[in-house]
């Protein structure tokens, strides 16, 4: 008879003025959570993605390395000048940079955590978020790469010894994103330089294969781009952003959505049903679909598969936050930053809305590993009063709350999601998605476009437990005159709908334009 193991508890790093501590997770008993390592003082904190070590910077030049497990320290470097600190996806290395004194200073050093020995060096003059970390590796640590001036180099990382084993000449990259798993393709952007479009392009990271790439998207009007891969390592979303809107719509610029395949099957825009900004994007765990939140306020939420075929609609609100939880089966919704912090949570599997709820402030949010719980979190610097951490159902009703006077970090401790299901279940749920269409009351023409349509998800109530009427987001009197002032001028409402009288000029527009084009086409055939 087969031993079934027991699920692994969850544990969560919470970290203040006086250090950080590790909670039992959830459930409390007694609706208080145990303390399982007492205060540490540290500056900064961070788990592996594997959640098998705790990188802990103790001062400007200490890291200590503790096992999770044990919660021991399991090993200690001293790091004068050290500046940043990382730790690699399954706690092997640690990876440091230090302020530089000359270029002959290699300011970036490579430390196997399990000796404490430098395996590799190299000098970085600074670093930036896209830069950081220096050597990348992919999420079981078989592929690892660094970002050269015009070229990707990729390292051994079985002997670091040996430098670099392969080149990949890339002119013009300024930044890079190695599919995470498997490690076997990696993702390059060129900006955009003396008039030719900045581009993305996706190659295979062995050397065979990197004769030329297996995708590519160029686009202008790009100033940064945002890169995700699934998992699986088949598909990669690439959120382009410019600092200029021509359009004059939004003070923040523009945003689009691509997304790119490796067997070369979708090069181009992500279908999106309505204008305006990229406010965030996420792969489902089993990387088989996606969901994008977009457009202006309020937000519409669509889940599409992996071929960019939308499957799913949440509906719109004023939202700008998606979290999937580990599992694939909750959804939650969250309007937070410059929004008020409405939070709705959806079953994916049946299609419903499980509960909304609000979490005001919040400048965190994830999901627990197991999937059942959701943490929100306010902490400075971003805010300096009313910091403290909530944990609420999947469902969205509030499981347990604490504040604090300050409080810098919190978060879950990773584990891996086998532990706890089974994504076979979520792949037979996305195989009942059926593509069909909804008619939703209130919806004109724009809903009926051609091509595959997705399920409209509509949120069930029942008579002994009706919503709440949210009320409507504030809008400036400035905002609503020019609204309408725009109705008039191009037949819209302010609403988003057309009226009765734009939908006629629109028809009465469509047969003059077809009228001109007939009598255009006539005369060049007379001719």
């Amino acid at each position: 008879m087969a031993v079934v193991e027991p699920s692994p508890s969850l544990d969560i790093l919470v970290r203040g003025p006086e250090g950080l501590f590790i909670w039992n997770g959830p459930p409390f008993p007694g609706g208080e959570p145990g303390v399982k390592l007492d205060r540490v003082p540290c500056t900064s904190a961070k788990f592996s993605d594997d959640g098998s070590k705790l990188m802990v910077s103790k001062s400007d030049s200490v890291i200590s390395v503790f096992d999770c497990k044990t919660l021991r320290e399991i090993r200690s470097f001293d790091v004068p000048n050290l500046l940043a600190a990382v730790i690699s996806p399954c706690g092997t290395y640690l990876q440091t940079f230090q302020k530089c004194s000359s270029p002959q200073h290699k300011n970036v050093v490579l430390w196997k955590i399990e000796n404490g020995e430098s395996v590799y060096q190299l000098f970085q003059k600074n670093i930036t978020k896209v830069t950081w970390p220096s050597v990348c590796f992919s999420s079981d640590e078989a592929v690892a790469c660094r970002l050269a001036t015009n070229e990707i180099q990729f390292l051994d990382p079985r002997d670091f010894s040996k430098g670099f084993v392969n080149r990949l000449r890339v002119p013009g990259v300024a930044a890079l994103e190695l599919s995470k798993a498997p490690g076997t393709y990696v993702a390059a952007f060129v900006p955009e330089s003396k008039g030719m479009p900045a581009s993305v392009q996706i190659y295979a990271c062995e050397k065979e294969l990197q004769s030329q790439a297996v995708a590519r998207r160029s686009f202008f009007r790009c100033s940064t781009v945002q890169l995700s891969w699934n998992s699986g390592s088949t598909g990669l979303l690439v959120v382009v952003q410019s600092d200029v809107d021509k359009t004059n719509q939004s003070y923040y610029g523009e945003s689009k959505l691509n997304y790119l395949t490796t067997d070369g099957t979708h090069e181009g825009l992500v279908p999106l049903r309505k204008e305006g900004p990229i406010h965030d994007v996420q792969w489902s765990y089993s990387g088989k679909e996606f969901a994008v939140v977009y457009g202006f306020m309020p937000a519409m939420t669509t889940i599409f598969d992996k071929k960019c075929n939308p499957l799913l609609e949440l509906g719109t609100g004023p939202y700008n936050t998606i979290r999937w939880n580990p599992l694939g089966n909750f959804i939650c919704l969250a309007g937070f930053g410059n929004l008020p912090g409405d939070m709705a949570f959806w079953d994916y599997k049946e299609k419903k809305q499980l509960g909304t709820t609000r979490a005001e402030l919040s400048v965190t949010s994830e999901w627990s590993p197991d999937g059942r719980y959701f943490m929100t979190a306010t902490t400075a610097p971003r805010l300096q009063v009313d910091n403290g951490v909530k944990v609420f159902h999947h469902n969205g009703s509030l499981y347990f709350k604490k504040m604090f006077d300050r409080l810098y970090q919190v978060d879950w401790k990773p584990e891996s999601v086998e532990k706890f299901g089974e994504i076979e279940d979520l792949v037979k749920a996305v195989g009942s998605v059926k593509i069909d269409e909804v008619n939703v009351p209130g919806k004109g023409s724009k809903a009926t476009q051609a091509g595959p349509k997705a399920t409209q998800a509509v949120p069930k109530a029942t008579p002994a437990n009706l919503p709440a009427a949210k009320p409507a987001a504030y809008r400036p009197p400035h905002a609503k005159a020019a609204a309408a002032v725009q109705a008039e001028l191009f037949g819209g409402s302010p609403s988003g709908e057309l009226s009765k009288n734009a939908l006629k000029n629109k028809k009465k527009r469509e047969k003059q334009r077809e009228k001109k084009q007939a009598e255009a086409a006539s005369a060049s055939g007379g001719s």
